[in-house]
């Protein structure tokens, strides 16, 4: 009886433990399969199979070079590919959407994210963002989607987007589209935002955006665009070879940096620039700049 009665109490355990609980880092391989736990041993294929695996705040890394699959972001995590290749290839579809909740925070590191631009069927966007509360996309190569490399439509206020040390190319939108329709925020330094058939940074209204140490160059139409009601600080930065270096529709504030063989300088109201600025070299300069500081300012100190 005492053998029984145990024997009932474990099968009760067991039946209530989860069949697979998840863990908070999980593993990707070229060689891997979904059907895996997607541990350092047994590794899924895809970033969408490992998802439902990983625990919120968790991470998902790369085990070997692969090409990991487009992949919906529903809570706070980490990719992770940083010690070896891993990549994103779509046609027809977005590579990465981050659909998490408005407070959670999501990370990509070190991924390459590639459009089938030509095909019957591009992909879409590289990285669209709807709803999180922040996103940080570090040590990534966004490239070749027929809409833009990164799209920020979140529609909550008080939200933020870092791109570190990136690069955003061949694009038929914006290299960056900020288009969130409530007071958002980017910072975007160490990066390269070049070759758009539409501008390398498109902030719209209620956005606003820091960008530094940055080459945005190569842009069919502009290399920063803004709405009216946004604003842009630019610091340390090289515009150059777009089709128009700056369109201002808002405020556009310009110090250290570079406005140089644009085809137009500048175009819309005008840009705000410190004394320290280049601006030379474009075919035609386009909208004289406003002088940044009274009389007594050593414009060209810092």
């Amino acid at each position: 009886m005492r053998r029984i009665a145990l024997l009932a109490v474990l099968l009760g355990i067991f039946a209530s433990a989860p069949a697979h609980a998840q863990a908070s880092r999980t593993w990707v391989s070229g060689v891997g399969d979904d059907a895996n736990p997607c541990s350092r041993t047994a590794p899924c294929k895809t970033f969408a199979g490992a998802i439902s695996k990983t625990a919120a705040f968790g991470e998902i890394n790369c085990l070997d070079p692969g090409g990991f699959g487009a992949v919906t972001i529903t809570k706070s995590m980490t990719l992770n590919c940083s010690a070896t290749l891993g990549s994103v290839l779509v046609a027809g579809t977005n590579g990465i959407v981050i659909s998490a909740a408005a407070t959670d925070k999501v990370v990509l590191r070190n991924i390459q994210i590639q459009g089938l631009a030509g095909t019957a069927a591009p992909g879409l966007n590289g990285v669209r963002i709807l709803t999180a509360a922040s996103v940080s996309i570090e040590n990534c190569v966004i490239t070749q989607f027929s809409q833009a490399g990164i799209s920020d439509a979140r529609t909550a206020g008080n939200t933020l987007l870092f791109v570190r040390n990136t690069i955003i190319s061949y694009n038929t939108g914006n290299a960056i589209s900020l288009t969130a329709t409530a007071a958002n925020k980017a910072v975007i330094e160490d990066s390269s935002l070049i070759n758009s058939v539409g501008s390398g940074l498109g902030v719209g209204n209620l956005n606003n955006a820091y960008v530094t140490r940055t080459v945005i160059a190569g842009n069919a139409a502009s290399g920063i665009v803004n709405d009216g009601g946004s604003a842009i600080n630019v610091d340390s930065s090289s515009i150059t070879s777009n089709g128009t270096g700056i369109t201002a529709n808002g405020v556009i504030r310009l110090s250290n940096s570079d406005v140089t063989l644009n085809t137009t300088g500048f175009a819309g109201l005008a840009t705000v620039s410190y004394g320290n600025n280049r601006l030379a070299g474009n075919t035609t300069f386009g909208v004289a700049v406003t002088p940044a500081g009274g009389a007594s300012s050593n414009l060209g100190e810092q």
